[in-house]
């Protein structure tokens, strides 16, 4: 049950159109002005964000309702110590004291070397050097373009297409959206622009179990014998294998055996290519290990990292390779690593990302993530009871609830807003991913909001 506080800020508030809470005015102008992500210029209308803080939103509805609810999401889970915190507000005001921003062509400065020295350090060992990108799909189109040019140094220029998975997601920017999920992706829409490679079935599903993610031997035995199959028959034009490890995220928030992840590392070494892995979603922590590859004990010869990277507050990411990658394209003819964002590095992400890298490794993040496992297991468990739920998964700080059908999006999202909890459902999927600062009561409070919106709109 709800305690009546929570209660009382989970409740929605009648207010007048118009008022201070960035509402039904601003959505207004929003409307068929703006874009908002796979969202038709007529859609749904928006909720307008009035205030932020810790694990809270305050929210405006087009008719005039507002809502003050758990973040659920962590801002596309990227905001894990939460809104407004003071370690992380205090870094990004320093840094604007002193300069915004600099080009990174030709000079350096503090945070981009702090940053650098830090992601090294924290990451498996081996992966030694670091370029900065504006964005998640950004690392992804300079870690394949490093693969082909890493290749091309070693001789191979044929090698220019890539092994990913079926049920990836790797980003929207063309090259990223190319290793995407075939099928469930963009490629249908694009057909002239995105690239051809090479797709394996999508992993046998994993449970967490004791602690492990446990699958069934014969099917991950069999995933593998595909896998030896597929890269020996392609391997002389292939750069790279490229996978999000464990867990696919906006393919269908689908864990995978660890197995299939040591499997593809020694695959790579065995036929001359590359292992890259896409750590956006799942780096810093959110499956429990600080790295989603742990899980396998696998070093990647490129690892990409975004999201929670500057804790939510500045769009930023990274992509680390080996030194031997970085030596063999450094050797080659072409020298350079060829891409150079205008914002490369930038001074004020880079600042809070440290700030944010700080404040992650100085605090127990494990048992967090572990207690926010734990309580999540239980808060949604009773989701399972609901005759259109198909399966309730959870690990570290990521709960899923999948339906037999697709979600009613806007009617769900309402629901639970009316709960005191924002979700922002896809597909057939209600997931949560909450900061880590998220109280055992609050991720009561997610597990009933998501439980009860469901068993209001899909019963």
């Amino acid at each position: 049950m709800l305690e009546a506080a929570t209660r009382a800020a989970a409740t929605t508030v009648k207010v007048v159109p118009g008022a201070d809470l960035g509402g039904p005015a601003l959505i207004a102008r929003d409307r068929g002005l703006l874009w908002h992500p796979y969202a038709s210029l007529e859609g749904d209308a928006p909720y307008a964000v009035h205030a932020a803080d810790g694990v809270r939103l305050t929210l405006g509805a087009a008719d005039g309702h507002a809502f003050k609810a758990i973040d659920a999401m962590s801002s596309w889970w990227s905001m894990i110590h939460g809104y407004r915190n003071p370690v992380l507000d205090q870094a990004l005001q320093q840094q604007a004291g002193k300069f915004s921003h600099v080009m990174f062509g030709g000079l350096t400065h503090q945070p981009a070397v702090e940053l650098a020295e830090r992601l090294t350090a924290m990451t498996q060992d081996g992966l030694d050097h670091v370029f900065f990108a504006d964005s998640g799909s950004v690392s992804v189109e300079v870690a394949l373009k490093l693969a082909i040019q890493y290749q091309l140094g070693r001789g191979r220029p044929k090698r220019t297409r890539f092994l990913a998975l079926h049920g990836g997601y790797h980003g929207d920017t063309f090259a990223a959206m190319s290793v995407c999920d075939p099928v469930d992706g963009m490629h249908a829409a694009f057909p002239s622009l995105v690239a051809k490679h090479h797709f394996l079935p999508r992993p046998p599903a994993a449970r967490l179990m004791g602690g492990e993610l446990v699958a069934d031997p014969a099917d991950v035995a069999a995933w593998i014998g595909v896998l030896e199959e597929t890269v020996a028959l392609h391997r002389e034009e292939l750069a790279a294998i490229i996978l999000e490890p464990v867990v696919q995220g906006a393919g269908g928030m689908f864990f995978y055996a660890p197995q299939c992840l040591a499997a593809a590392r020694r695959v790579a070494d065995d036929h001359g290519l590359l292992l890259i892995v896409d750590e956006i979603a799942t780096g810093f922590g959110r499956t429990g290990r600080l790295f989603a590859s742990e899980w396998a004990g696998v070093v990647p010869d490129i690892m990409c990292v975004g999201k929670a990277l500057s804790g939510g507050y500045l769009t930023l990411a990274a992509m680390l390779c080996s030194a031997h990658v970085a030596r063999t394209v450094t050797d080659s003819p072409l020298r350079a690593l060829l891409h150079g964002p205008t914002f490369m590095g930038n001074p004020l992400a880079c600042a809070v990302a440290c700030a944010s890298m700080n404040l992650l490794l100085s605090s127990d993040w494990q048992s967090g993530v572990q207690r926010i496992e734990q309580n999540l297991a239980a808060a949604l468990a009773p989701a399972s009871n609901l005759g259109s739920v198909l399966d309730v998964r959870v690990l570290g700080a990521i709960g899923v609830v999948e339906l037999t059908e697709a979600v009613n999006v806007p009617a769900v999202t309402h629901a639970a807003l009316e709960h005191g909890v924002w979700v922002r459902p896809f597909r057939n999927l209600v997931y949560t991913m909450p900061p880590y600062i998220t109280s055992p009561a609050d991720v009561s409070t997610i597990g009933e909001g998501i439980t009860a919106a469901l068993a209001q709109v899909h019963g």
